[in-house]
């Protein structure tokens, strides 16, 4: 009994099962679950975890025709914006993803409820199960799946990187760690996307839209001519179309320059000349063009 009236609670009663933060251990456990969830189920479609599956530049899996069907704008808005949500601006376009291709344990393949069959995806080199329990990696671009204490024991010993079932070069930033939990893997990953994307890639190092143009925008900005001066072209070099826009640019462009060079001619001239007071003595600071003479005041011009 209690607020009927009848009785008044203390406070004592009142913070008796207060809320306590979580423990340390409790933490784990927490992401251990939600580790677990995101290595067995998509997390857009909800559905089980089945090959062929892909990835993002943050390492999550996803069933790649929940990805298809996401990027042909298929289903409800509800279920869209909520992918959207899901996906973060990560996945654009299929140059976007890298399907991941895991090895099955066919001997520890598990069944789940009796009916529905549960792959066990192992490393083909230490045979370690690849799952919540087990840092794992993919490579860039290749997609193979292996364990990070397989491809770290491997590069130890290998001075070039090449993927280890298909022998395709690799660079080490693109070890992508499988659903990291770790803040420093998930800033490594961010790094590397900016870096991707101010060289015109995309996650599967394919070219992004607009790259080559703006390779070629950059290259042209940065010519130099003979005087050591950024050089520019005219307007229909720089893919002005329009006869009547090129023509009103390259006249602004040629004032501009003139102007440039009438105030480069007006210092040049300033400083063949002194600016001092005449009534005061020069001594030595007079300019070579008129030291040594000085006009008498009462002379005539």
């Amino acid at each position: 009994m209690g607020n009927d009236g009848g009785s008044i609670p203390t406070r004592r009663e009142l913070v008796k099962e207060a809320a306590r933060d979580p423990t340390t251990t409790q933490i784990r456990e927490i992401q251990h679950e939600q580790t677990e969830y995101y290595w067995t189920t998509d997390p857009i479609s909800r559905n089980p975890l089945a090959r062929p599956l892909v990835s993002d530049s943050l390492g999550k899996l996803y069933n790649k025709d929940t990805i298809l069907e996401y990027l042909l704008g298929e289903g409800e808005e509800a279920s869209k914006s909520e992918a959207d949500g899901i996906l973060q601006g990560n996945v654009k376009a299929l140059r976007d993803i890298v399907e991941v291709k895991f090895e099955v344990d066919k001997e520890a393949t598990e069944n789940g409820d009796g009916s529905i069959k549960v792959e066990v995806w192992k490393c083909p080199i230490t045979n370690d199960r690849l799952g919540s329990g087990t840092k794992s990696v993919y490579l860039v671009p290749c997609g193979h799946a292996f364990s990070a204490r397989a491809i770290k024991e491997v590069a130890r010993d290998v001075e070039s990187e090449r993927c280890l079932q298909c022998s395709e070069p690799y660079a080490s930033n693109d070890v992508i760690p499988i659903i990291p939990t770790n803040p420093t893997d998930i800033a490594r990953l961010a790094l590397r996307m900016k870096t991707l994307k101010a060289k015109g890639l995309s996650h599967s190092l394919k070219k992004a839209p607009g790259a080559s143009k703006k390779r070629k925008k950059d290259k042209t900005e940065g010519k130099i001519d003979a005087n050591g001066h950024a050089s520019r072209e005219s307007p229909k070099a720089s893919g002005i179309k329009n006869a009547s826009t090129a023509a009103l640019a390259a006249k602004v462009l040629q004032e501009q320059e003139q102007n440039k060079r009438r105030r480069m001619d007006n210092d040049n001239l300033k400083s063949l000349f002194t600016s001092r007071d005449q009534t005061k003595p020069s001594g030595s600071s007079n300019d070579f063009m008129t030291r040594g003479y000085t006009i008498p005041a009462g002379a005539k011009r």
